[in-house]
């Protein structure tokens, strides 16, 4: 009688592995896409099936590049594949907008112009809001009239948790950037929300 105990075979290693990563795939999906499609259609001006499309494609693209790392790593390399595709679409659209654009490099938005010294403030969490009898809607609805690197900036920073590295790591910029459109945002907000609730203030710099 045989007592040696029987050693899986590498095919079967191999598509319990493959089981795992879909599985936490799915799990990681269910978390980061309600959160990703609310800052895509607000980056889109509301275009779903365009968000819808960019979160997707995202996905794939972090499924077959990064499937073997952590679920923990896979949130910033997420966003990071997320910005690029949304950035790729954005140059698109001003090149279909602006016809001979491909003679010159198309410019989107500055993160570098008008930097602040700002002190890098504590992420806000958008429930914050809602104590304040501000709703969710109100919330997205003020999100989506900031420029796009500002509603990155507090998305990713106040929705997500992100700090002021890793922000900047995903947009792609420096963190005095991420300070400043970030800051931009939390005025913006404040500003636009203010008649829903006096107690936010107004255009205040703290």
């Amino acid at each position: 009688m045989d007592l040696v105990p029987k050693q899986p075979d590498a095919e079967h290693l191999s598509s319990t592995h493959a089981s795992t990563a879909e599985q936490r795939l799915k799990f990681f999906m269910q978390d980061v896409t309600g959160r990703a499609l609310v800052m895509m259609e607000s980056a889109t001006h509301g275009q779903q099936g365009i968000a819808m499309d960019l979160v997707q494609e995202a996905f794939i693209s972090l499924h077959k590049s990064y499937r073997d790392k952590s679920t923990e790593e896979w949130y910033p390399l997420f966003y990071t594949i997320l910005n690029n595709k949304l950035q790729d679409w954005r140059r698109k659209e001003a090149r279909r907008a602006q016809p001979f654009s491909f003679f010159r490099k198309v410019s989107l938005d500055s993160d570098e112009e008008e930097m602040m010294d700002i002190v890098d403030e504590s992420s806000p969490n958008p429930s914050d809001f809602l104590d304040q009898a501000v709703t969710a809607e109100e919330i997205q609805a003020a999100v989506s009239k900031l420029p796009v690197r500002q509603q990155q900036a507090f998305m990713l920073r106040a929705w997500e948790g992100f700090d002021t590295q890793t922000t900047a790591e995903i947009m792609d910029c420096t963190e005095g950037s991420v300070k400043t459109h970030y800051h931009r945002a939390i005025q913006g907000l404040r500003t636009a929300l203010a008649h829903l609730n006096p107690h936010m203030g107004g255009s205040s710099d703290e």
